[in-house]
């Protein structure tokens, strides 16, 4: 069975308008997600919609943040400069964001069992999944227009969704990358810690076994093979195969200790190397880099998608 899969067909998706400007009309947007395990039903997504002006057919970005609230606050501001630039954007509010999480797993939150943490990455990939759904259904929205940028855990979120939604079209991963075993014992990252559940010399034991895995869904795709144990599902290198003729782009920091220098290019090489911009910079100070960020990220999709300005 595939990991990813959920069952598709109406889906009521509810918007309000919430503001407006010169450039942008916003909506909060709301629909039911899928059902999981860990978490009560039901269920409701949020995300705020930035419609561009001015244009009647443009491209989705689909904007997804880090652990935290706060993390919402630089996808919001790159939502607005995409908009001056003709770019439509979809910022999700995650599992992990304090107005969707369950107040038993807010309290006792990263301490969380192994299996909430896969439900968790499951759910948000599939939520991602449910928004490209919705794009569809817009005749404002061009289908084939669609690309997700993530920062943090939002960057592998985003390419865990492209590796198994091929709908879309590009990926931005922001101070991101893979290989578990890597991220775990060597990230400052306590969340990265709580994700597993046995000791350093098992969990390497266990990942020896990783490479083989990755093979062999690439042979005979995931939903034919049975990992070992859940990590192996929610690691980005698992689906990265399918992300090498397609537009990536990566931006990290240099001096990144919660996303380790060697999980960056074990992704930037399952991905085929896509361009990579280093910066001067540690996982939370990068935002000091922000004009050049947005820049690069704005190039980066008017060049895939070839749109003008609004």
């Amino acid at each position: 069975m595939h990991p990813y899969d959920y069952p598709t067909g109406e889906n009521p998706y509810n918007s309000r308008l919430t503001e407006t400007t010169k450039t942008y009309h916003r909506y909060m947007v709301t629909f039911p997600s899928v059902p999981s395990p860990s978490l009560p039903q039901p269920n409701i997504v949020r995300g705020e919609y930035f419609q561009p002006c001015g244009i009647d057919r443009f491209p989705l970005v689909i904007l997804v943040h880090g652990m935290g609230d706060p993390n919402i606050i630089p996808c919001n501001l790159i939502a607005r400069n995409l908009a001056k630039k003709g770019i439509a954007s979809f910022v999700l509010y995650l599992v992990f964001h304090s107005s969707r999480m369950p107040p038993d797993m807010k309290r006792r939150f990263p301490a969380l069992t192994s299996k909430e943490w896969f439900d968790t990455y499951r759910l948000s990939v599939i939520n991602i999944r449910q928004i490209i759904d919705w794009a569809n259904g817009s005749a404002e929205i061009d289908k084939d227009e669609i690309a997700t940028v993530g920062i943090s855990v939002g960057g592998i979120l985003s390419a865990l969704a492209m590796g198994v939604d091929e709908r879309i079209r590009a990926g931005v991963f922001i101070i991101s990358g893979g290989n578990w075993e890597e991220m775990t014992w060597h990230s400052r990252s306590h969340s990265a810690r709580e994700k597993e559940n046995c000791g350093r010399a098992e969990c390497h034991v266990i990942r020896s076994q990783y490479p083989k895995f990755v093979a062999e869904v690439a042979e005979k795709g995931i939903e034919n093979i049975t990992p070992i144990k859940e990590c192996f599902l929610t690691d980005p290198i698992t689906f990265a195969f399918r992300l090498q003729n397609r537009p990536v782009l990566m931006i990290n920091a240099r001096w990144d200790t919660i996303i380790p220098r060697q999980c960056a290019l074990d992704l930037w090489e399952a991905c085929g190397q896509p361009p990579i911009l280093w910066l001067p910079a540690t996982h939370l100070t990068i935002y000091l880099w922000y004009p050049l960020l947005v820049s690069r990220i704005t190039s980066f999709l008017k060049s895939t998608f070839n749109t003008k300005d609004s």
